[in-house]
């Protein structure tokens, strides 16, 4: 393919997943994307990146996704994926995000990295991340896919910034040392009632790993992650499909409990 052809065709895909905010979910990107096609779909989600943070969006981390590997069985793939997080993403732990602002929400409970050091290196390890690790907190993901009924492939999600939306970070914040981010296990609750188990083994293997992943990945394309931004290290165990008026909280070993209710305001 021609480069001005593949510009061309990035643009139309990364718009038409830009208008799927306002106009409701489109169908899956095939008709000019490959479904495991990695190198298309971050093309894709950076130019919504540039386009967002032209028109004053302020990323301040990343999210990892597909760090279970069942579901990067189920896909076809054999990676995890990335997306990027910005300021107004962000929710108040104990606030409230409104439904409307959703388009077909699904939770997941995670541990979130707050770095204090940049990790500018294509060798990170486990230890490197540990040691650039300012804090940690117990941290709700919400996701939600522009693709119809979530009917994804690995570079639909890719394209669609890693199917993100918003975040919720718990108040409470925790140095890493004493903190057994492997064995920690994780309650998300709805309405009171358990909907989701897991814990921090089940994200790639340990939470630091996944970030180590992510790390080497971002320095290796020249866009490290810097000190101060936030990484949602990935899914503790299954997500769940959210309803308005929910509420809905995480508790994680050693890091405390994040909520929110899932409601319009005043309600």
């Amino acid at each position: 393919m021609r480069p001005d052809r593949l510009v061309s065709a990035t643009e139309r895909l990364a718009r038409r997943l830009r208008d799927a905010y306002g106009s409701g979910p489109v169908e899956p990107l095939r008709d000019g994307l490959g479904p495991t096609d990695a190198a298309a779909a971050y093309a894709i989600q950076a130019a919504n990146t540039r386009f967002w943070a032209a028109g004053g969006r302020r990323v301040v981390g990343r999210k990892i996704g597909l760090t279970a590997r069942a579901v990067q069985f189920q896909l076809g793939v054999d990676q995890p994926d990335y997306g990027v997080l910005f300021e107004d993403m962000a929710n108040p732990d104990g606030g409230r995000l409104r439904p409307s602002r959703t388009l077909q929400p699904k939770a997941e409970a995670e541990v979130a990295l707050i770095l204090g050091a940049d990790l500018d290196v294509v060798d990170a390890t486990r230890e490197t991340v540990a040691a650039a690790v300012q804090g940690v907190a117990a941290a709700i993901e919400i996701v939600d896919s522009r693709i119809a009924d979530w009917r994804i492939s690995f570079a639909d999600t890719v394209a669609d910034n890693g199917s993100s939306a918003f975040y919720v970070l718990s108040d409470r914040v925790v140095p890493l040392d004493g903190i057994d981010l492997w064995s920690c296990g994780m309650v998300l609750e709805i309405d009171g009632e358990v909907a989701s188990v897991g814990a921090g083994a089940a994200c790639l293997g340990h939470p630091l790993e996944a970030a180590a992943w992510l790390a080497r990945t971002l320095a290796a394309c020249g866009e490290p992650l810097r000190a101060g931004d936030v990484v949602l290290t990935g899914a503790l165990g299954p997500m769940v499909a959210l309803k308005a008026g929910a509420s809905v909280r995480a508790t994680v070993g050693g890091l405390g409990s994040v909520g929110f209710r899932f409601e319009e305001a005043g309600a």
